[in-house]
């Protein structure tokens, strides 16, 4: 049944949150993360081939861990955001919005009536009928976030109209697929590329929408804290895995070669 998202409520509340991209598919990694301590999940799509009813369990995860799910969409089809959202996601990321109408689709997509449009269904996200249909609309249309990704040269030209759409709840960067867009494939740190973050966040602070980091070198944290940034992405479970395996086998390799 949906719960109040607590996301959505540190961030009100002027906290600062942490979260993990899930590229993992997989419910038990899924409640690691949350048990480890971050405040909310990014469950992948886009890049990750995971079935239905494995998402479906790896928001179970999260529910259970108390971290909060959102799901990054391929895109921002209604069919593709419903079917994320009625498995239990408590927000949606869609990535390469350019323009206004992406924005709108995706919002409409997201909300009920009036506020959207999102098709009518009842199931887990109702606690099986525990909470009529009218109070679900409600809470769904007050507790689901919808994230924008500007990760687009077009999206950053376009940021004024697109954050000026209502139910936009917060944006991400996405600083490879920019760097591509403005022909410096790879090279997330190119200035170029760091200029268009900062457009970014300037304009999330001008619309008064929350902007999501992802401190990718040293001190990028503290700079964005001193900017007032409250949400910031960690990198993927993929990558902080396979350099604490790394690291895991490196150190006895290395007490191995000493003590032999």
């Amino acid at each position: 049944m949906l719960q109040t998202n607590r996301l959505k409520q540190a961030l009100a509340d002027g906290k600062t949150v942490f979260g993990l991209l899930n590229s993992i598919p997989s419910p038990l990694v899924v409640e690691m993360i949350g048990y480890a301590g971050y405040d909310f999940v990014i469950l992948d799509m886009e890049h990750v081939c995971v079935n239905p009813e494995t998402l479906e369990n790896m928001v179970r995860a999260a529910e259970c861990a108390g971290i909060t799910p959102l799901v990054r969409v391929p895109n921002a089809a209604p069919d593709v955001i419903l079917r994320a959202l009625d498995c239990g996601a408590q927000g949606i990321v869609v990535p390469h919005v350019r323009n206004q109408i992406d924005a709108e689709q995706a919002v409409a997509a997201s909300r009920y009536h009036p506020l959207g449009s999102r098709g009518i269904s009842g199931g887990r996200t109702t606690g099986f009928g525990t909470i009529d249909l009218p109070t679900y609309f409600e809470r769904a249309n007050r507790e689901i976030m919808v994230i924008a990704m500007i990760e687009d040269r077009e999206g950053v030209d376009n940021l004024d109209a697109i954050l000026s759409v209502a139910g936009v709840d917060m944006v991400l960067e996405g600083a490879i697929d920019l760097s591509q867009s403005y022909g410096v494939p790879g090279q997330a740190q190119h200035p170029s590329v760091q200029a268009a973050i900062d457009r970014i966040a300037i304009a999330c602070c001008k619309h008064k929408v929350q902007f999501c980091a992802i401190p990718r070198v040293a001190d990028q944290l503290n700079s964005w804290k001193a900017r007032g940034v409250q949400a910031y992405l960690l990198g993927d479970d993929r990558a902080v895995s396979f350099r604490a395996l790394k690291a895991h086998v490196t150190g006895m390799r290395n007490v191995d070669s000493a003590t032999g």
